[in-house]
């Protein structure tokens, strides 16, 4: 359908008054995050007629070892607010922080809604699974992490991680782990869609869950079960300091002239060369530029990426992927000097003369074989090596 007729549909209209934003604020919407995902021309269009008209999918928040900061930067959404995507565009059916009640009451909903949903909702992870001693350190309503992982994602139609605890450990898992904590996908065995972040940006969630709704399946991921739209490009290539990196100017020290300056901050520990997110691009809790931690001072912490964030001590330097700097950089401002004198012209151009006219001579003989002169015989000069020989 085209933009236009997808605008005046029926299904447009009632979403416009359910929603509470006008249709043309939808649909900016919805060719948003087609762009955000990659997605072909028309796409806009397929979005916004699924969360018009298709059913909300049910969808199964499970928290586990982690600060709930995920679920934090979910409630700072705007494009929509999260009580519009909780009451419009999905049908959140467990979620423990949100949720009013308490208790049994909590985990009958939970199984009513996998129950009613077998094989249709989504499965979404939150924080990391101790598996130490059988998983007895995280324990809810009676059962272990483990169990209601391996339970909950048996009929799912699709489990994602979301945040760097459930996708690869995260904090908890740093040495010494004495709770033996892991990843959704190590406790599943299998790989899984990751939404890695300390925490995640909502946005990435948000058009995950869109993909699904619209197409009926998870956008592509890479080789560590992360979205391809998000997670593809590193965040050192769109940096807003990548400038400074290239020319040689960096922050040497918290609060010196380069930092308030704006240069960058490679050399106090940045990750942005080695960690791969959309950070720079889609900012964090849409208050505007440079919303993001190094727009606001901070090296970047590497936080999704396994093996780095929390793992890699934060002023170390980063291991740069794709991009070395030169061994010399130009100045910022060149001296100015007094000018040659005649003396030097004329040394320079001395020298210059001499380096000229050994290399036209070399030119010169180039390609040529110097063939030595023969050698002469000691009693009788022009004779040939064999006359000589002879007795």
């Amino acid at each position: 359908m085209s933009e236009k007729k997808i605008e005046s549909s029926e299904n447009i209209v009632m979403l416009e008054n359910r929603l509470g934003i006008s249709r043309r604020s939808f649909l900016q919407l919805c060719a948003a995050m087609a762009a955000t995902m990659g997605l072909p021309p028309g796409a806009d269009a397929a979005i916004a007629a699924a969360v018009a008209s298709k059913k909300r999918p049910s969808v199964i928040w499970l928290h586990f070892q982690e600060c709930t900061g995920c679920t934090e930067s979910l409630l700072r959404a705007e494009h929509p607010t999260l009580e519009k995507l909780i009451l419009d565009v999905i049908s959140l059916d467990y979620h423990e922080t949100l949720f009013a009640a308490a208790g049994h009451q909590v985990e009958a909903a939970r199984r009513l809604a996998m129950k009613e949903n077998k094989g249709k909702y989504l499965l979404v992870v939150e924080g990391a699974i101790p598996t130490k001693d059988k998983g007895i350190y995280c324990k809810i309503g009676g059962q272990t992490a483990i169990d209601m992982l391996k339970e909950c994602a048996a009929d799912a139609a699709a489990v994602v991680a979301i945040g760097s605890c459930s996708s690869w450990g995260g904090m908890p898992s740093t040495g010494p782990n004495p709770t033996g904590s892991s990843s959704a996908s190590e406790v599943l065995g299998k790989v899984i869609p990751n939404i890695p972040g300390c925490p995640p940006n909502p946005y990435n969630f948000l058009s995950t869950v869109v993909h699904f709704l619209t197409f009926g399946k998870l956008p592509e991921v890479d080789h560590l079960g992360r979205p391809k739209f998000a997670y593809s490009r590193l965040i050192h290539e769109n940096c807003e300091r990548r400038a400074h990196f290239d020319a040689g100017r960096f922050a040497m020290e918290f609060g010196d002239e380069g930092h308030r300056k704006g240069y960058c901050l490679y050399k106090l520990g940045c990750k942005g060369p080695e960690t791969y997110a959309n950070c720079p691009s889609i900012l964090f809790g849409d208050v505007g530029n440079a919303s993001w931690p190094v727009g606001t001072g901070h090296p970047c912490i590497g936080c999704t990426e396994k093996g780095i964030g929390f793992t890699k001590p934060i002023h170390a330097l980063a291991d740069l992927k794709n991009v070395v700097p030169p061994l010399g950089f130009p100045r910022i401002v060149e001296e100015q000097g007094s000018g040659a004198t005649i003396a030097s012209v004329a040394v320079v151009a001395a020298a210059a003369g001499a380096a000229v006219g050994a290399a036209a001579a070399m030119a010169k003989n180039l390609g040529q074989v110097t063939v030595p002169p023969p050698e002469k015989s000691d009693k009788t000069e022009g004779k040939t090596k064999t006359e000589r020989a002879e007795p």
